[in-house]
């Protein structure tokens, strides 16, 4: 079973200290939910869990070895990592920059083997790009680049996804798809940890919620509560209803 865990974490970047002595333990079949406000140090942080930034005092460890240590082939093998706001440069067809995907799954020469081709189809299908398939990767839009990014991170089938705003720049519907999504791939027993600013759709999927002020970890939940909304954002809210008809109310300080 996959743990992950950070130890007494803290990572400074210009002399600022963006994480301070954070510590959580991770396990496969959890959808963590990275919350906090702006400049709280959850990009960092998932940066560190997946092994891309070395923090400047604390660990991290994968199954109780160290991180770091880890070859970068297995690691790569193991573990899906999409960034906040990612960017293409190339004009790849849709299918192929999903495709990357599986560069870890690959031969070192050669084309790519007919049995990884369900598997791109899969992700096409799951992320709602089927039409867009064979469209250069640079005319999508937005929202589009973000599913493909989604679809690329799920079809190697890690064990791990570390996503960093996910439905940054989603409509509605696709948001909803993406997080029914992620919540199927913990309910498979995959560890899901996940940056989210949509506080509704967090309560909704996510089982575990790690909340963030300053860099420092604040609150580590079962569930969101609007008593941990007002200590990580200082404003008031209602929560009303359960499941996908769960639905979260911000209220301006001055109300009740």
């Amino acid at each position: 079973m996959t743990i992950l865990s950070a130890q007494n974490v803290t990572v400074r970047k210009g002399g600022r200290v963006v994480l301070q002595d954070v510590s959580c333990q991770l396990h496969a079949g959890e959808f963590v939910a990275v919350i906090g406000p702006n400049g709280a140090g959850k990009s960092t942080l998932l940066s560190v869990l997946a092994g891309l930034l070395k923090p400047d005092d604390g660990s991290v460890m994968l199954d109780a070895h160290a991180l770091a240590s880890r070859p970068a082939a297995e690691l790569a093998r193991r573990r899906a990592y999409l960034p906040q706001n990612p960017r293409v440069e190339w004009p790849l067809p849709v299918k192929r920059l999903v495709a990357l995907g599986l560069t870890p799954h690959l031969p070192a020469v050669g084309p790519l083997p007919e049995q990884l081709v369900p598997a791109i189809a899969r992700a096409l299908e799951a992320c709602d790009l089927v039409p867009q398939r064979d469209q250069p990767a640079t005319t999508l839009s937005g929202g589009e680049l973000t599913r493909a990014m989604l679809a690329r991170a799920i079809v190697g089938d890690p064990k791990m996804l570390i996503v960093d705003e996910p439905i940054t720049g989603l409509d509605p519907m696709h948001a909803m798809t993406a997080m029914r999504l992620l919540s199927d791939e913990a309910k498979r027993g995959k560890l899901v940890v996940a940056s989210l600013h949509d506080l509704t759709l967090a309560a909704r999927h996510a089982t575990r919620i790690l909340a963030l002020v300053d860099g420092r970890l604040i609150s580590d939940a079962n569930s969101l509560t609007e008593e941990l909304i007002h200590k990580a954002f200082g404003v008031r809210s209602h929560l009303s209803g359960k499941g996908d008809s769960l639905a979260l109310t911000l209220l301006s300080p001055s109300e009740k």
